[in-house]
């Protein structure tokens, strides 16, 4: 999991103080489930902000003002018992960051027999409420919606793992949440002429995801390639040795200007503090400009294996979702439709330009191409497949309801034979067979481009999507 900056995570468990004097030892008990479920969150990379157990209206604004001081990004409200309504209210309205409810009982169910052997009603009551953290959950819900606040809910059992899988499939959509709202997206060049649908409005990328856009200059890169001192070029090829396969066939000359424009690539990325990129830009008519933007396919696959995810096209809109699956740890490698096999009922798919070569299938083979097809100059590219195993596809989709969603498939990258053109090639198949995906996959309008990564993380893009606040279609 890429993690440029802390996850802080806000705890709050809440109760009803009149129950502390009535019942002996529940306050305690239930601070101990908080303590317990704190416990189990942190961990590198996540900072809890343990807030306690509220309990009062007072103490629930005094909690809120806390949120807003440490600057937390998701808040888990505990349900430990019955609380009212007028305790959650204040806290969520000042925390304003998402809400996952915890609806969790300390056991899968109270033990009858023993609860009813005991002699004090008193001491049955205490025992019963602290079981009772289902109660208060329809109240909450009906103001937080009257509130038009949303909010997420797990409801399970504390220490049970399926409970635990789904609260970390929230603290991951959040990190996406999180990250994205801090990043700084380069925009370098131009779209390619023509693809209506890969322009973006990128007012409404910063708007709906916080996302700094930049906009970069080809030529300052060129400037950067010119300054690149001749032993940092030989360094940088010989780590290619080592990064790729690189094929006989790719002459020495090809690999030093690769070279050269992967190490002017690192310092243009740090120069700007960039955590995504985007480019397309023709350099005809200005040799420099030329020669940077046909040598950039080596260093933009070195940059999106180390969590900088760089897509070319200009697309705004699915360097997004590189960078989403990058932070889930599924890696996010650009990708459109390359032919569909209907004798083996699978879909071909890839990309000219950089691949996501940490899910590659094997050391990525480097190949020299004479020409780049619809593009201008010639020089070296990448050939990879994605990992054998499952996959999960994602196209951030521009949509008139929700301003943007988040369209998902999960499927399975296959072994066969590829196309050895010298861009990225896999074989994917998906459980609605070949048309059906097509079918399904092109009726929400998506941009023909998507991001693959690996492993099947559906159900964490739908709680990133509730989140965000954006839309969300899961195709298979």
């Amino acid at each position: 999991m890429s993690a440029e900056q802390s996850l802080r995570v806000g705890l709050c468990g809440i109760g009803l103080d009149a129950y502390w004097s009535q019942f002996a030892g529940l306050k305690a008990q239930l601070e101990g489930y908080v303590a317990r479920v704190a416990e189990r969150l942190a961990r590198p990379g996540v900072e809890v902000v343990n807030l306690g157990l509220v309990d009062t209206p007072q103490r629930a604004q005094a909690a809120g003002r806390q949120c807003r001081r440490e600057d937390i990004d998701v808040l888990f409200l505990y349900v430990t018992t019955y609380a009212l309504s007028n305790t959650v209210l204040p806290l969520v309205q000042r925390a304003g960051v998402p809400v996952v409810v915890l609806n969790l009982q300390p056991e899968a169910a109270i033990d009858y027999a023993a609860f009813n052997r005991l002699e004090d009603r008193t001491a049955m009551t205490g025992h019963w409420l602290a079981f009772c953290s289902a109660c208060p959950v329809p109240e909450i819900a009906n103001v937080l919606n009257r509130a038009r606040i949303p909010f997420h809910q797990v409801t399970g059992v504390l220490d049970e793992p399926a409970t635990w899988r789904e609260i970390e499939e929230w603290l991951a959509a959040a990190r996406v949440r999180s990250t994205l709202a801090s990043a700084r997206l380069g925009l370098m060049g131009h779209y390619y002429s023509g693809m209506l649908d890969i322009m973006t409005d990128v007012t409404l990328v910063s708007i709906v995801f916080g996302t700094h856009v930049e906009l970069v200059e080809v030529d300052e890169l060129s400037a950067l390639a010119a300054e690149v001192q001749e032993d940092a070029v030989t360094l940088r090829a010989e780590e290619f040795q080592s990064s790729f396969d690189v094929q006989h066939d790719c002459p020495a000359d090809e690999l030093r200007r690769a070279a050269r424009t992967a190490v002017a690539l690192d310092r243009f990325v740090a120069r700007h503090d960039l955590h995504a990129m985007v480019y397309y830009y023709k350099g005809s008519g200005n040799a420099a400009n030329e020669d940077t933007m046909s040598s950039i396919i080596l260093g933009t696959s070195l940059l999106t294996a180390r969590h900088i995810p760089v897509a070319g096209e200009y697309e705004v809109k699915n360097v997004l979702a590189m960078k989403m699956m990058d932070v889930l740890g599924a890696g996010g490698s650009f990708t459109e439709y390359y032919a569909m096999d209907f004798n083996d009922d699978l879909v071909l798919m890839g990309h000219d330009g950089p691949g996501h070569i940490a899910i590659a299938e094997g050391k990525t083979k480097v190949r020299p191409l004479r020409v780049y097809h619809g593009k201008v100059g010639r020089g070296l590219s990448v050939e990879m497949s994605v990992k054998h195993g499952p996959v999960t596809l994602l196209s951030v989709v521009e949509d008139a309801e929700t301003r943007f969603k988040l369209v998902v498939a999960e499927g399975e990258c296959v072994p066969g034979p590829i196309l050895e053109i010298g861009n990225t090639n896999s074989r994917y198949r998906f459980p609605l067979g070949a048309r059906g995906f097509v079918h399904a996959w092109n009726a929400q309008g998506p941009a023909h481009h998507c991001a693959v990564g690996v492993g099947h993380v559906a159900t964490t893009l739908e709680k990133t999507a509730a989140l965000m606040g954006i839309g969300f279609r899961r195709v298979c």
